[in-house]
């Protein structure tokens, strides 16, 4: 059994190529590798409903099935000195193994024998169980995978098609684009609030889904004068990245 580790070399990564933090990397990695586990160590013995080095009454949470946005909030602020980051970016890693079906381990690296309880299944640190289904290598790849080249507001209707009904995105349902992208970029799909719920591949480039945002599809030929796609975004090349779907 491989457990590889993973670290940023800070001497040497360049802007365009860093990813900022080693949980994030770490995640990303295992998200890559379809990793059975991803085990964060840190100085403390897991995630606290507080932070312990403040509060003598946390209790550890020995296992988390949703990041809700309170545990989201309580992880802020929680740094260590040993490494970059902190408890705010390790939940977001563990949010992003969840979401592909991936379980995440946070637990300490300063007492012995952590990776053998771990491998041996024993209740060690703080367990991030995930969804059911692993999400398929496509939705991983479009969701966590390519860099991210614009931004696109939809309205309440659009978003809950998305979410709860599984649909594709069509342009009636787009308010306002912003970046610089193509057709084949990948987008951030996001509510009227600039709360993220999904990631896609754009069938338009920027400046022609700013003519055809908020039209019917019928009305695509007669704006733009030709109709490849009746959608901005196809639901195959879709990823829900809220935690807020049905």
């Amino acid at each position: 059994r491989a457990v590889p580790i993973v670290n940023e070399n800070d001497t040497v990564a360049v802007d365009e190529i860093r990813v900022g933090d080693n949980d994030t990397l770490a995640a990303l990695v295992a998200c890559l590798v379809d990793a059975d586990l991803l085990i964060l160590l840190t100085d403390l013995d897991g995630y606290y409903t507080d932070d312990p080095h403040k509060n003598m009454a946390a209790e550890l949470i020995p296992e988390i099935y949703k990041i809700t946005p309170e545990i989201e909030v309580g992880a802020g602020g929680r740094g260590s000195a040993l490494a970059t980051g902190g408890m705010e970016t390790k939940i977001m890693a563990a949010k992003t193994t969840m979401q592909v079906g991936i379980p995440l381990v946070i637990a300490s690296g300063m007492r012995k024998g952590t990776l053998q309880a771990v491998l041996k299944g024993e209740p060690v640190g703080t367990l991030f169980v995930p969804q059911e289904d692993r999400m398929q290598a496509r939705k991983q790849w479009i969701a966590f995978g390519s860099p991210v080249q614009g931004k696109v507001f939809v309205d309440d209707g659009a978003a809950a098609a998305l979410l709860n009904k599984g649909k594709s995105l069509l342009p009636s349902g787009v308010v306002r684009a912003e970046g610089i992208f193509t057709a084949g970029n990948v987008i951030e799909i996001v509510d009227l609030s600039g709360r993220e719920i999904a990631r896609g591949i754009s069938n338009y480039p920027i400046d022609e889904l700013q003519l055809i945002k908020g039209h019917n599809s019928r009305e695509i030929q007669k704006i733009l004068g030709y109709h490849d796609y009746d959608e901005v975004v196809h639901r195959d090349n879709l990823t829900i990245v809220s935690n807020e779907h049905k």
